[in-house]
């Protein structure tokens, strides 16, 4: 498809020229990655979507809930992107790419797209060009867009750089569980959602509930926040209880945001992150793509694991060589 032809697909909300948008981002080669810079510059960011990151531990329920949550909004008339990060092989690179298949009933729905991508090893589970991507989906017209990761963790915190909202989804667990998520991705999380909170699982959920409130009391109050946020809340993804509360939730803290400057805040900070962010990609790519300096590289990358260099003295070799 034509570069111009793919522009108007995706203004127009066509769902075909939108995968093939997202796939063209997502290459790497060096005539994909020219196109996909040009597709990004003629489709400008007029457009904003509401962008919901979610994470959670896995088993937690996160497909239930996303296309639980998901058909609670198209119900609502709201268009739902959903970009769901699989995690990657360590060894072959491969994927499964599951979310399709659980997520049914959302991937029929014509207010809906569902677009799985491989986690590709990043850090965080986020795929690298997943931020493209949502550009993408904001200029197809899509009013919300849910970013749902791979894991939990601490580096699982780089989504809040590409999310106005972002939410950690949990389940019933005793009280020791509480330690087991780290304290970077609590302070990062804006809602706490409880999920599988029916039948013998609903009194030990709002104890759960109850735990994570106390603990988010704890923490030091941010300033974007109102008052009652984060905050932590149940709800059953399989019973549809407790999604209204919790997109009544998300509303009410991106509201506050926009009115305080808060959002806009925000919007400028990650765009700098990734401008950064970039700009550290491009450098690696021009080194390894330099023969001198990617041999130079291998051969200290051998002393550095051998231990005989230092890696701050190896990455200053490299950083103060002149290229050929």
């Amino acid at each position: 498809m034509e570069l111009d032809a793919l522009v108007t697909g995706v203004q127009s909300g066509n769902r075909r020229a939108l995968a093939r948008a997202i796939t063209l981002v997502e290459s790497g080669r060096d005539d994909h990655r020219a196109q996909a810079t040009e597709l990004l510059s003629q489709l400008g960011t007029e457009k904003h979507a509401l962008r919901i990151g979610l994470s959670g531990t896995p088993g937690v329920g996160k497909s239930t809930f996303i296309e639980s949550f998901g058909l609670a909004l198209t119900a609502r008339d709201l268009r739902v992107a959903v970009l769901a990060v699989d995690p990657s092989s360590a060894r072959s690179g491969g994927s499964i790419l599951g979310d399709k298949t659980r997520m049914e009933r959302l991937s029929r729905d014509p207010m809906a797209f569902i677009r799985p991508s491989p986690s590709q090893a990043e850090m965080g589970g986020v795929a690298r060009r997943t931020r493209e991507a949502v550009a993408l989906c904001e200029a197809a017209g899509f009013d919300i867009v849910l970013i749902e990761t791979v894991g939990v963790g601490q580096s699982e915190t780089i989504v809040s750089q590409m999310s106005d909202v972002f939410a950690l989804l949990l389940a019933p667990a005793g009280g020791d569980e509480l330690q087991g998520v780290k304290r970077g991705i609590m302070e990062m999380a804006d809602l706490i959602f409880v999920n599988k909170a029916d039948g013998d699982l609903k009194s030990q959920a709002m104890r759960t509930c109850a735990d994570y409130a106390g603990a988010l009391r704890l923490l030091r109050k941010r300033p974007q926040d109102p008052r009652d946020f984060p905050k932590a809340m149940t709800l059953s993804a399989i019973e549809g209880d407790g999604l209204d509360a919790a997109w009544a939730a998300i509303t009410e803290l991106a509201a506050w945001r926009q009115d305080n400057g808060a959002w806009d805040d925000a919007r400028r900070d990650q765009a700098l992150f990734w401008f950064q962010e970039d700009v550290r990609s491009g450098l690696m790519q021009r080194i390894l793509a330099d023969p001198t300096l990617a041999a130079r590289m291998q051969a200290l990358s051998a002393e550095v694991a051998a231990g005989t260099t230092a890696p701050s003295v190896a990455a200053a070799t490299i950083l103060n060589a002149d290229p050929t």
